[in-house]
C-alpha cells in the first residue's frame, strides 16, 4: 500500500510539471544536514538540479559525466550536489576535485532543492520520504541487464560465470529493495573475450554514463516509458566474501578457475585448496589455460615466487615426503616451453595443474 501511495503522488508530482514553468539554478555549498519540509517545484525540462548517490570508481564515471554537461553553453544540470559515504572512497576525492557540495550520508542536503536523485554504486536503501523529495524520483545506474545480477556485484559474478553479453540498465528506485524498480533504459554489450572485471567495470561505467546523460534529456519522456522488470530471469550477485576466493583443485575445471581469476584476482586473493598443501593462502599470477591444465606463472605468498621456486620450495618436497598420497586425479608438474610454444600468459616457466574433466572453449 505505502508503495501505490508513493507512486501516486510522485505521478501527481510530474504530472503537476507539465503544467509548469518551474525554473531558477539553486547553488549549494558545504555538508548540510537538510532542512525545511516539502518537494521540489518540478521543472518540465533541463537544466535539472541534481544529488549524486555514489562510492567506488564505477560511479566516479557518471559524476564525471553530470559535471562536464553543466559547463556546455546549454547545460544539462544546473545544480549537482553528492551524497558520499564516510569513508575516504573516489567518489568523495572526485566531489572534491570538482569542487561539488558534498553531504556524508546520512545527510542528504537541503530538502526540495533537487529535481531528481541519481544512484551508482552506493550500497545504501534509501527511504520512502528520501525518495518522495525528488519530483522525477531516483535513478540507479546498475551494470547488468536486470532482472539478471540483482546486487551489490553484478559485474564479477557475469565474469566469474561466463556470461557472453552482459551490459547496463537505467531503472528507477523503490524502496526497502535493492534493483527491483521498474527499467527506464537497458543496453547490452558482448562480454570481451579474456576481459577481467575490472577491465569489464571500465567499459560498463563509460556505457551507464552516457545512458544516464541520454535519459535525463528527455527526463519525462523517458520515465513515461519505463516498464516493470520481468519475473523470470532474476539471478542474485552477493559481496564477494573470502571464502568464494578458495581454488578447488578437485571441483573446478580449468575453465573455472580462469573465470575466478578473472573475476576476483585483483581484488582478493585467491586461496588454492590442495590435496597437497592445506588451505595455502596465495595471489596466482598469470593464469593460462593449455588444454585441461592451468598455468600458474608466480604465486605469492610472503614474498612472489616464480613457478620455479615455488615448485622446488614446496611442492618437490612434498611429493617425496608423501608420494604415495598423491591424488590420482590432480596432478603438478613444472614444465619449460619449447622454442615456439606460445600462452596466452607468455609465460616461460609454469607450474601446470592437470584438472580432471576439464573443457576449454
Amino acid at each position: 500500500m505505502r508503495g501505490r501511495l508513493l507512486r501516486a503522488a510522485r505521478a501527481g508530482l510530474q504530472a503537476a510539471a507539465t503544467m509548469g514553468t518551474g525554473t531558477g539554478t539553486g547553488t549549494g555549498t558545504g555538508t548540510g544536514t537538510g532542512t525545511g519540509t516539502g518537494t521540489a517545484t518540478a521543472r518540465t525540462g533541463p537544466p535539472w538540479r541534481v544529488l549524486f548517490f555514489g562510492s567506488d570508481s564505477f560511479a566516479v564515471t557518471a559524476l564525471e559525466a553530470l559535471e562536464a554537461p553543466g559547463r556546455a553553453p546549454l547545460p544539462l544540470v544546473s545544480r549537482l550536489e553528492v551524497v558520499a559515504l564516510p569513508a575516504e572512497l573516489p567518489v568523495r576525492r572526485c566531489a572534491r576535485r570538482l569542487r561539488l557540495p558534498t553531504h556524508q550520508w546520512p545527510h542528504t542536503g537541503p530538502r526540495g532543492a533537487f529535481d531528481v536523485g541519481v544512484v551508482a554504486s552506493f550500497g545504501r536503501l534509501l527511504s520512502d520520504d528520501l525518495i518522495l523529495q525528488f519530483p522525477y524520483g531516483v535513478l540507479n545506474i546498475h551494470p547488468s541487464c536486470l532482472p539478471r545480477w540483482r546486487g551489490p556485484a553484478p559485474i564479477v559474478h557475469a565474469v566469474l560465470h561466463g556470461d557472453k553479453v552482459t551490459g547496463v540498465t537505467i531503472m528507477e528506485i523503490r524502496p526497502k529493495r535493492f534493483d527491483v524498480g521498474p527499467i527506464i533504459k537497458q543496453e547490452e554489450i558482448a562480454v570481451p573475450p579474456h576481459c577481467t572485471a575490472k577491465e569489464l567495470e571500465a567499459t560498463l561505467s563509460h556505457m551507464g554514463a552516457n545512458m544516464l546523460i541520454n535519459v535525463l534529456k528527455n527526463l519525462p519522456e523517458s520515465l513515461k516509458n519505463k516498464k516493470e522488470q520481468p519475473k523470470e530471469g532474476v539471478t542474485f550477485a552477493p559481496k564477494i566474501t573470502i571464502a568464494k576466493s578458495c581454488v578447488k583443485w578437485e571441483e573446478q575445471t580449468a575453465v573455472q578457475i580462469i573465470q575466478l581469476h578473472r573475476a576476483i584476482g585483483s581484488m582478493v586473493r585467491q586461496q588454492l585448496l590442495l590435496c597437497l598443501l592445506s588451505n595455502l593462502p596465495s595471489a596466482l599470477q598469470s593464469l593460462c589455460i593449455l588444454t585441461n591444465w592451468v598455468g600458474i606463472k608466480a604465486v605469492v605468498l610472503k614474498k612472489k615466487l616464480t613457478a620455479t621456486d615455488f615448485y622446488n620450495g614446496y611442492m618437490h618436497s612434498w611429493f617425496q615426503q608423501n608420494s604415495t598420497a598423491v591424488h590420482q586425479e590432480v596432478e603438478f608438474v613444472l614444465r619449460k616451453l619449447k622454442n615456439g610454444q606460445q600462452l596466452p600468459s607468455k609465460c616461460s616457466v609454469l607450474l601446470l595443474c592437470s584438472l580432471p574433466s576439464a573443457t576449454c572453449n
